[in-house]
């Protein structure tokens, strides 16, 4: 019985196991790379099998963690090898699981290094699971930096043109970050005594204390959402990866900071944030507005999908701290849904990519003439961008809304801007590759979708729509731990961030 089993940690390093058989295998360069798409597509295929155990053996009436593994680390240090889920985490987790066989089905073009590039993605695989499974704040830190290796390889060496040049400032970004947040995390432990985060999200710190524990967590959180001004990285590495790289850090890895924030900053913090919100408010409306304009003058079909998630992420961090159950929940069913959407769009962009190897907007026209089942999948992914009812992009955005409105009406008028605005970019970018006229005899000559691309496809568009009728499959998982932080919180919040 998979009860009796330590089932964290074999999520977490099963990906290993598969990387020691992607090791194993011999033969010439077309049999390895052959074998090695294989194995790294059942592994990932068969963790994504188990991982849905932790969905149907959750409990939803509880709000505390579960499935919880606990063994001493680090003697005398309080510091332990703790790892548990609860209504936040595990979804997060069945997201990674679901979208790394996807992203390796993606991958099945790459021709360079195939075994490295496999290797790449299982280990990437384990620092996601791991990150979302820690319950303590070394593992976390661990498993969060941890993260930043494998991506920046999948960039570096398999990206495009300027590949050096985006890795290398997704590294730093992010990296530069995150030692502000290692400072504070070990102040925390001199005060407490302990890295275990049950413990400290029980803890009580000074209010001035929390004023500089927020901002160095803020430091690290904010890169990897990525809030304005702090998202200039996020254009360049989609550009420069690979399809399946994009689809990964679109899907999982922008959701690492709004994770974040909702694990360490607001149960630790909450006289900081609910002082910070306004500033936070502000920052998020001018990521929504203003990436989505930028959005609208991008040639790049990436560099506009790109954009659209920096303002999709603003919704998030203006759900978060709206302080609000609905606005939580909505931040919350936001990542997920943007997780399935943004992973889709940059699939399809990779489709059209594979054929005619350009990504100018300009060069397209007339693609649903010879590629109508293409077309028809890349209208439902885009409707669900734009969030049409019906989809899970409508269930985020308007919960987030209404939360908003609850916090500060001035804010939830100005984030509801950048639903029209993104009706406008998505639209036009809809219109100009898709209608009108071939640009060029290679549009004509496009193959149409094949049998694996239409299998990464299909399950995506089916847990969009899934998501988006019966949104109860998430919320009721998520609701009761939100509830719980909300009222935790009090009313400490609306009260500071009606100011904005």
């Amino acid at each position: 019985m998979l009860s009796d089993w330590p089932i964290l940690s074999l999520l977490t390093f099963l990906p290993l196991a598969g990387v020691l058989f992607l090791l194993l295998i011999r033969g010439d360069d077309q049999t390895v790379s052959s074998n090695s798409r294989l194995v790294a597509l059942w592994v990932s295929g068969f963790i994504f099998f188990i991982s849905l155990y932790l969905y149907f053996a959750f409990d939803p009436a509880q709000p505390g963690y579960q499935f919880e593994e606990q063994a001493s680390w680090i003697e005398g240090g309080g510091i332990s090898y703790h790892m548990g889920v609860d209504g936040i985490s595990m979804p997060f987790i069945l997201l990674a699981t679901f979208l790394t066989p996807l992203s390796i089905l993606a991958s099945w073009s790459i021709t360079h290094r195939v075994r490295d590039y496999m290797i790449a993605f299982l280990v990437l695989e384990t620092m996601m699971i791991g990150m979302f499974a820690s319950l303590d704040m070394l593992m976390f830190y661990l498993f969060f930096e941890g993260v930043l290796i494998p991506m920046f390889l999948i960039i570096g060496v398999w990206g495009g043109p300027r590949r050096v040049y985006a890795a290398f400032k997704f590294f730093l970004y992010t990296l530069a970050g995150s030692v502000l947040m290692l400072v504070c995390m070990m102040a925390m432990f001199v005060q407490e005594g302990t890295t275990d985060i049950p413990a400290l999200q029980l803890a009580s710190f000074a209010p001035a204390l929390q004023f500089w524990l927020f901002l160095g967590f803020f430091a690290s959180f904010a890169v990897k959402v990525p809030m304005w001004p702090v998202h200039t990285w996020l254009p360049d590495a989609h550009v420069e990866a690979p399809t399946a790289g994009s689809m990964i850090l679109a899907g999982v890895l922008l959701k690492m900071g709004g994770y974040g924030f909702i694990r360490f900053s607001l149960p630790m913090f909450p006289d900081a944030a609910a002082f910070f919100a306004p500033y936070i408010f502000a920052l998020s409306v001018i990521a929504v507005i203003y990436t989505s304009l930028i959005a609208l003058a991008q040639s790049d079909m990436k560099k506009l999908i790109a954009y659209s998630s920096v303002a999709h992420m603003g919704f998030v961090t203006i759900g978060i701290f709206s302080f609000t159950e609905q606005g939580l929940s909505g931040a919350m069913f936001q990542m997920i849904s943007h997780g399935l959407v943004s992973a889709a769009l940059f699939f399809c962009v990779g489709v059209v990519y594979d054929r005619l190897h350009t990504r100018e907007i300009k060069a397209y026209g007339g693609v649903a003439d010879v590629m109508p089942r293409y077309a028809a999948w890349f209208m439902l992914m885009m409707l669900a961008s734009v969030g049409l009812p019906g989809t899970s992009g409508f269930v985020g955005e308007m919960l987030v809304l209404v939360g908003a409105w609850q916090a500060s009406s001035l804010t939830a008028v100005l984030a509801a801007t950048g639903l029209v605005l993104g009706a406008v970019y998505m639209l036009w970018l809809y219109r100009r590759v898709v209608f009108g006229r071939a640009e060029s005899q290679a549009v004509l000559e496009m193959a149409p979708l094949a049998r694996r691309e239409v299998m990464i496809f299909v399950p995506l568009a089916l847990f969009v729509i899934w998501l988006g009728v019966f949104p109860a499959l998430l919320l009721d998982v998520m609701n009761p731990l939100i509830a719980q932080i909300i009222s935790q919180l009090g009313s400490l919040a609306p009260a500071s961030v009606k100011a904005f």
